[in-house]
């Protein structure tokens, strides 16, 4: 026997697998597959969202974040970009809360003048890249430089006829029902400005508010005209029936011209439906008069900004006599 309890003639047993295998079972020789693609891998939503966050601080392409667009706070600041829209605004005392100016900027009187009134104004002077200004801006043209306006501060719709009623005049009120484009917001303002409207009414939902597009639209005169806001445009053009006011709705499938309606000299609201749809419902329903535009039968319909410029200028012709 030897030491270890074994017969001297007989083998050792091997554990393990037998030789010419390479260390390895037929099961495990087999295959794991196609190697699977990027988006299937574990760290590829982290790379993917890294790789964005960089393109974003460099300035590159973002992408649209529609909740910030849709939902902003009606407590946070907005921003007019462009060196003529931001002289104008200065120019016209738009309330202001800071200037921001590019880092090594192309000055022209244009931007020489901006930083003079903002100075006089005691408006923040503040230098910041351009990626900064592309991000206050949420990539509108700015040409380097950009105004920033507190939020605006909504009227109630009582305070509009008692603005007409302070200056001795007979009232006469825009109302926007559902003109969601604050460009056209602002050209109306420029309309009703030029012709002695005494504010604008809008809705407080599915309807453009004081923005920075707006502001750069109307070329500062929103900061002469009120805008009232009301949580319910039906009512709110109720009660001014039940005041005494005149209520006329402008749509292209109107009865009336609106060179032709006997009330334009009376105290009136004219209500300018959204382009498309025109007038809702319920809103039809509170006019006294739906008047339209008379146009030539191969024109197209006005947008919103149009129309309530004529409108307005019919009203103003008529009061003149």
């Amino acid at each position: 026997m030897a030491a270890g309890g074994r017969a001297s003639g007989r083998p050792a047993k091997k554990k393990g697998p037998a030789k010419g295998t390479g260390g390895q079972n037929r099961r495990s020789l087999e295959g794991r597959g196609a190697t699977p693609p990027a988006e299937m891998r574990h760290w590829y939503k982290d790379k993917a969202r890294a790789e964005r966050v960089a393109r974003e601080e460099r300035g590159g392409t973002r992408r649209a974040a529609p909740a910030r667009q849709q939902r902003r706070s009606e407590d946070a600041p907005d921003y007019v970009g462009g060196r003529n829209p931001v002289l104008e605004a200065l120019q016209a005392g738009v309330p202001a809360s800071a200037l921001y100016v590019a880092q090594r900027i192309d000055n022209d009187d244009r931007v020489r003048d901006s930083i003079k009134i903002a100075a006089e104004r005691g408006i923040a002077l503040l230098e910041v890249t351009r990626d900064k200004l592309d991000r206050l801006t949420e990539g509108g043209v700015h040409q380097g430089i950009a105004l920033q306006i507190p939020a605006y501060d909504y009227a109630h719709p009582s305070e509009l006829i008692d603005l007409a009623h302070d200056t001795a005049e007979t009232p006469l009120i825009v109302a926007l029902d559902s003109v969601t484009d604050p460009r056209n917001l602002g050209a109306i303002a420029r309309s009703a400005t030029a012709f002695g409207a005494h504010g604008l009414l809008i809705p407080s939902r599915r309807s453009a508010g004081v923005t920075g597009g707006a502001w750069k639209t109307s070329a500062g005169t929103l900061a002469s005209l009120r805008v009232a806001r009301a949580a319910n445009l039906t009512a709110a053009l109720r009660e001014y029936r039940e005041s005494g006011i005149f209520i006329i709705g402008l749509d292209g499938a109107g009865e009336t011209d609106i060179g032709d309606v006997d009330l334009l000299t009376e105290p009136l609201v004219v209500v300018v439906g959204s382009e498309g749809k025109g007038l809702s419902r319920l809103v039809r329903e509170q006019c006294d008069v739906v008047a339209r535009i008379p146009m030539q039968a191969a024109a197209e319909s006005l947008n919103a900004g149009v129309a309530a410029g004529v409108a307005l200028y019919e009203v103003a012709r008529h009061r003149r006599r």
